[in-house]
């Protein structure tokens, strides 16, 4: 039962503050919320296309929290669902960030990805194309588009030196 209202919390909590980080101009990833002593530690995570700065980042981190500490303030949807005291991180997704949305997609073409397909196939390709119901990728010498409903998983693969850059 606490963990069914723990999820119905960060869930009403990601639908309050996602038009707080639209605003901003970027997009709510995740939200998490675990406890810390005596305090609920949130973090946020934010995207947006062509990444963020840490003013943005900034930005975004003190709208949330004058929403959090006054609901009413901030012109917030959050009545009832401030966490108490808290301690709060906002951040960008890693690079080690599944791509489970066409517009994580889109913010990575170019970029080298390792899909595991959901017959088992794995495949590795460069991001060419990013499509309402498919990514374009390139495998070696020939392009293949990969349905979303095929994906399991896909990762972007880190790269130190590109051979075409």
């Amino acid at each position: 039962m606490a963990s069914s209202m723990k999820r119905e919390q960060v869930s009403s909590l990601h639908d309050a503050l996602e038009p707080i980080v639209a605003q901003a101009g970027a997009d709510l990833e995740d939200l998490e919320l675990a406890s810390a002593g005596r305090r609920t530690r949130i973090r946020v995570i934010v995207d947006a296309d062509g990444g963020l700065d840490l003013d943005a980042i900034a930005s975004i981190s003190q709208a949330v929290s004058e929403a959090l500490d006054d609901p009413d303030r901030a012109g917030s949807t959050l009545d009832g669902l401030s966490p108490g005291p808290y301690t709060l991180e906002v951040s960008s997704p890693g690079v080690d960030r599944p791509l489970t949305q066409p517009r994580h997609w889109s913010r990575n073409i170019g970029r080298l990805v390792d899909i595991e397909c959901t017959d088992g196939a794995v495949v590795t390709g460069r991001i060419q194309q990013v499509e309402p119901e498919a990514a374009t990728v390139a495998i070696g010498d020939t392009q293949q588009k990969v349905a979303w409903d095929t994906v399991a998983r896909a990762t972007i693969r880190i790269e130190f030196s590109r051979p075409d850059a």
